[in-house]
């Protein structure tokens, strides 16, 4: 790996955790727990406990187990001042937030390289990176004991994959290997990036990938319920139960209140994009990113969405493609203005 392609992943992977540690600490820092059964689930998992944890969210370990591992180093620490947390409690919190930020702020330099690639200028995908990291929804990610980050890392490989083409091997491997264990919804994706992907990655070497992250998702699952005591088709019966939330979720979806909470995912910065759909030249700067991916991939999420019926929250999974299409309105945006004698113009 050369000097420049460090340089190239790491200034926006050092932009995004920087802009990170400071969005999200005030979420960990009093974020008022009782009335959040999924945080106080991700505890329970970082701490062992199976048996008292949603099948929802019983297999999503990778993030949780890595939690419990750095909270034992971090609890032998003083207590930091402030109020009185239950014992044990603080150091997976701070775990969860260190460790959330870190792969949030890795899925956030995939989606700058998906907007440089997709023609993106370095100014303007940066500016788009911190518009995307500005939402609700990575304070949210990022501050909470959540394993969002590590399936929006995955959607960032991915698109950063589908992007790249040729070259981009590694990330369809790690984000095959790493899809089953971050959440069980991977499945709507991979036919996405098995086939959008397939020029970074052939079928066979993607079968190969799979099979593995397919065969460590078995295991989880298999010591898992034998810890819990479970029943092992309950995973099952509570995948397609999902399929009650689509109803809920259109008549959510086509409400004020669910139109104005799909805005709020991006919230202004839905602007420029429409500005820049609104015209004909603007739809031309943004080819590169009206393509057949961006289209499906608009699709993978909108399923995510009514399957879960937290439509703003997986909506959030946009962002790959969101950043570089709001990276090209902004370039196109920033041409429409006259550049002053001497000065250089911003791409």
């Amino acid at each position: 790996m050369t000097l420049a392609t460090c340089r190239s992943w790491l200034l926006p992977w050092v932009l995004a955790l920087g802009v990170l540690l400071n969005a999200a600490f005030p979420m960990y820092r009093h974020y008022d727990f009782s009335h959040s059964l999924d945080t106080r689930s991700y505890l329970r998992l970082a701490s062992g406990r199976f048996d008292s944890v949603n099948v929802t969210r019983r297999y999503r370990l990778l993030v949780p187990l890595a939690a419990g591992a750095l909270a034992r180093p971090l609890a032998k620490l003083s207590t930091p001042n402030g109020p009185a947390r239950p014992a044990g409690e603080w150091p997976l919190r701070l775990a969860f937030y260190l460790i959330n930020c870190l792969l949030l702020s890795a899925a956030g330099a995939c989606f700058y390289q998906g907007a440089r690639l997709a023609g993106a200028g370095e100014a303007v995908a940066s500016v788009a990176l911190l518009a995307v990291l500005s939402s609700r929804w990575a304070g949210y990610t990022a501050g909470l004991p959540l394993t969002d980050s590590l399936y929006l890392l995955v959607f960032g490989l991915s698109y950063y994959a589908v992007r790249r083409g040729p070259g981009a091997s590694w990330a369809v491997v790690v984000a095959l290997l790493v899809g089953p264990l971050a959440k069980e919804s991977f499945v709507f994706l991979l036919p996405w990036l098995g086939w959008f992907g397939r020029r970074a990655l052939g079928w066979r070497g993607q079968a190969a990938a799979l099979a593995l992250g397919v065969a460590a998702l078995a295991a989880v699952h298999l010591w898992v319920d034998k810890a819990a005591g479970a029943p092992a088709l309950a995973s099952v019966h509570n995948a397609f139960s999902h399929v009650e939330n689509i109803a809920y979720s259109l008549r959510r979806g086509f409400s004020a209140k669910g139109i104005f909470e799909l805005f709020s995912i991006f919230g202004l910065f839905w602007l420029p994009v429409l500005a820049a759909l609104a015209r004909p030249a603007g739809r031309r700067a943004l080819a590169p990113v009206l393509g057949w991916p961006e289209a499906t991939l608009l699709l993978v999420v909108a399923v995510h969405m009514l399957l879960s019926g937290d439509l703003a929250r997986m909506g959030y999974l946009l962002a790959p493609a969101f950043t570089a299409v709001l990276a090209l309105s902004l370039g196109w945006l920033v041409r429409l203005f006259p550049t002053p004698a001497g000065s250089s113009r911003v791409r």
